[in-house]
């Protein structure tokens, strides 16, 4: 079913209706080459799934305001916050955002997003759990915060590569017929 807007469409309402932050998220500046392919319908059961990713990732921001929150407090202390940890906490907080803004693209049916938040979900853990690992970077407290996000990120990945997920958001070259492009 192609997406429409238009009064004189079907008796049947579109699949998805299109509006101003459509044109920006089709737009090749924020989805790149495959920014205007859009589930043809949503999927049917995705909400759940959609709203435990969200939980996830709240749960990330969580863990991103503490994490300054605990530098700020401890910002005198020697040894207990330094400046890594600040770039840290720093860049891990507006990575989550972007990923919050990915999740809600991605579940307005955009294939570019998904496929980012599908492959920074299983990158950036494996990425932080490296960091985390050598000695003497950061501090204990830092490090295990690290974990955390990686073990909330990794349950992000999960439900995103799962088959569920796969068959509803498929590769739009091996399933064209799952995506319309949107016109807006």
């Amino acid at each position: 079913m192609a997406i429409s807007s238009d009064a004189t469409s079907p008796a049947t309402e579109p699949a998805w209706t299109t509006s101003r932050i459509d044109r920006l998220l089709s737009s090749r500046l924020v989805g790149g080459s495959n920014a205007a392919l859009r589930l043809a319908a949503p999927p049917q059961g995705a909400q759940r799934v959609w709203r435990s990713i969200a939980l996830l990732l709240s749960l990330e921001v969580v863990v991103g305001i503490a994490t300054l929150v605990v530098a700020f407090a401890f910002r005198h202390v020697d040894g207990l916050v330094t400046p890594a940890s600040w770039f840290r906490g720093t860049v891990v907080l507006l990575m989550t955002f972007t990923l919050f803004g990915f999740a809600w693209a991605a579940r307005r049916g955009y294939w570019w997003a998904y496929w980012r938040l599908r492959l920074f979900s299983q990158i950036f853990p494996v990425v932080t759990l490296v960091i985390a690992a050598v000695p003497g970077l950061y501090p204990l407290w830092m490090t295990i915060e690290q974990i955390v996000f990686s073990v909330l990120l990794i349950g992000v990945g999960d439900f995103l590569t799962g088959e569920r997920m796969r068959e509803w958001y498929p590769n739009p070259k091996r399933q064209p017929d799952a995506y319309v492009a949107v016109h807006v």
